[in-house]
C-alpha cells in the first residue's frame, strides 16, 4: 500500500470517529434535553400534586372548622337550653314561693311574719249558740276551740294543736289523737281569731266514762299550753283505743 493511500485512510477513520463523537455528544444532548423537559414537566406535575395536598389539607381544616363551628352552636344551644331551663326554674320557683306566701298568710308580704307563739294567744272553748255538742250524737259531734291574737303584730298559725285533757285533780290525763286530715297556715292581724275542732265521743253511762275538768291546749310549734276549763258532760272513755271516737282536727 502506498503511503498516499495510507493517508486516506487515516484520515476517513478519524473523521468517522469525530463524527461517531459528534453523533454521540449529540444523543446526549438530546437525552440531556429530555430529561430536563421531562423534570421541567414533573415539577408542575409536583406543584400540582402539593397544590391538591394543600387544598385537601386546607378542605379538611375547613371542615373542622365547620364541625368546631357546628359543635360552638351546639354548645351555644345548649347553653341557651340551659339558660330557658334556669329562666323556666326561676319561674317556676318564684311561683312556688309566691304560692306559699299565700299559703301562709292571702299575701306575699307574709313571708317575714313569724309564727303565733303562747304568749301572744288567748284560747277558749266556743260555748254559744249552738256549740255544745250534742250529747246524743255518739261520737258523731264536736266542739270548738277559738284562738284569738291578743298581741300588736300579726302573725302565723297552722297545724295540730296540742290538748291534753285532765281531770280535776290533774291526776288522769288524756292526750288526744290527731286527725288525717289536711291543713294551710293563715295570718292573724291583732284582734283576730281562728278556731279548730275536737271530735268528741259523748256518753251518759256512769261506766265506761271520763270526765274532763281542763284543756291544755298547745298552739302548733310551741311547748308551752293554754289551760282552759272543759265546759261540757262525759266522754267515752277511750284513752287507750286504737281509733278513739275522741280526737283533734288542724287548724286552718
Amino acid at each position: 500500500m502506498s503511503a498516499q493511500t495510507t493517508a486516506r485512510t487515516a484520515r476517513r477513520r478519524r473523521t468517522l470517529r469525530m463524527a461517531a463523537a459528534a453523533l454521540t455528544a449529540a444523543a446526549g444532548l438530546t437525552l440531556t434535553a429530555c430529561s430536563g423537559s421531562d423534570a421541567a414537566g414533573a415539577k408542575p406535575a409536583g406543584r400540582t400534586d402539593s397544590g391538591a395536598a394543600a387544598s385537601e389539607a386546607s378542605g379538611a381544616n375547613s371542615s373542622g372548622g365547620a364541625q368546631g363551628s357546628g359543635a360552638q352552636a351546639g354548645g351555644s344551644g345548649a347553653q341557651a337550653d340551659a339558660g330557658a331551663k334556669t329562666d323556666a326554674k326561676s319561674g317556676a320557683a318564684g311561683k312556688q314561693s309566691a304560692g306559699g306566701g299565700q299559703a301562709a298568710g292571702g299575701s306575699g308580704a307574709s313571708g317575714g311574719i313569724e309564727r303565733c307563739h303562747t304568749s301572744g294567744l288567748k284560747a277558749a272553748f266556743a260555748t254559744g249558740g249552738d256549740a255544745a255538742p250534742d250529747p246524743d250524737a255518739q261520737g258523731a259531734t264536736t266542739t270548738s276551740v277559738v284562738l284569738t291574737n291578743k298581741g300588736g303584730r300579726a302573725c302565723k298559725i297552722g297545724g295540730f294543736p296540742g290538748v291534753d285533757l285532765k281531770s280535776e285533780n290533774g291526776g288522769e290525763r288524756w292526750a288526744l289523737a290527731r286527725s288525717s286530715k289536711k291543713y294551710g297556715s293563715i295570718t292573724l292581724q291583732p284582734g283576730d281569731s281562728t278556731d279548730f275542732t275536737i271530735n268528741v265521743a259523748m256518753t251518759k253511762e256512769e261506766e265506761g266514762f271520763y270526765q274532763p275538768a281542763f284543756a291544755d291546749v298547745t298552739p302548733p310549734n310551741e311547748t308551752k299550753s293554754i289551760t282552759i276549763q272543759w265546759p261540757w258532760g262525759t266522754l267515752v272513755d277511750q284513752r287507750s283505743a286504737t281509733h278513739p271516737g275522741t280526737f283533734v282536727n288542724p287548724i286552718g
